[in-house]
């Protein structure tokens, strides 16, 4: 039987929070030619709604990591979509008992993920997803829905890998997402055959990805809608060993998207 279904806080039941802070990863690839005169305007209305965390801008989208009290971030949220150019931001929701963030910035890049590859534009295109609940059902079968066998990818570094992975997940060791492209052309070969789905810890690199390998020639590519952390909120988080780094003072988080314990 499929798991139901999930959100990771007690709201459900009608019961208090039991942690009190929410923590939200998000990233939107839209085009934001404006995107240096974007930075003070965020910048000052999350700080004013007593919000923490990054914000990373850039020509080609935004990526966000941010905590706080629930009503100020999703008010943040709220805010931001009234821009027609954010409407399908989809955070992923945490909770934990201290704020993981010690400052609000608000950056500007080149890239809000950097892969080095300018041609790779997710705005004019995307790979297809697949959802959390779909991949939990085609690695419990054992295969997707045609019949072929089913792989997960890696995207993130060796040493996001090493605190949790999918079982049996394709690992490349990169020590850094600019190096994906090269371990691609390496590796292609292995992938012939199957159906790919490549995954990260939100969904930014693995949409990236899941582009450059269509572009490269590999058939039946897949990326993770909301990379972990959404498989962790909408299944129970069969077939995943460990927990998932996140890029704040938390560092680790389980199943349940709770604080766990980094790996030595």
């Amino acid at each position: 039987m499929l798991p139901v279904s999930r959100r990771p806080f007690s709201e459900l039941q009608g019961l208090p929070f039991v942690h009190p802070v929410l923590n939200i990863s998000t990233y939107l690839f839209t085009p934001l030619p404006d995107a240096a005169a974007l930075r003070e305007l965020l910048l000052e209305r999350a700080t004013t709604a007593g919000l923490k965390g990054t914000i990373l801008i850039a020509e080609e989208g935004i990526n966000m990591f941010l905590a706080g009290d629930a009503d100020a971030v999703r008010g943040f949220v709220a805010e931001l979509k009234r821009d027609t150019r954010f409407a399908s931001l989809d955070p992923k929701e945490s909770w934990s008992d201290h704020q993981p963030f010690r400052k609000m910035l608000v950056k500007v890049k080149n890239e809000i993920i950097r892969m080095n590859m300018p041609a790779i534009r997710p705005s004019a295109g995307r790979a297809p997803s697949v959802s959390p609940e779909t991949l939990r059902r085609w690695l419990e079968q054992g295969q997707d829905d045609e019949g072929r066998p089913v792989v997960t990818l890696d995207t993130r570094n060796a040493f996001e890998v090493d605190q949790g992975t999918f079982d049996h997940a394709i690992d490349w060791r990169i020590d850094k997402f600019t190096e994906f492209p090269a371990a691609l052309r390496e590796h292609k070969a292995e992938l012939e055959g199957k159906t790919v789905v490549s995954f990260c810890t939100g969904g930014i690199r693995c949409e990236k990805a899941a582009i450059l390998m269509e572009e490269e020639g590999v058939q039946n590519v897949y990326q993770l809608e909301g990379g972990i952390l959404k498989y962790f909120e909408l299944t129970d988080g069969a077939h995943y060993s460990g927990g998932c780094f996140v890029f704040d003072e938390r560092r680790v988080v389980d199943t349940a998207l709770d604080e766990a314990p980094l790996k030595p």
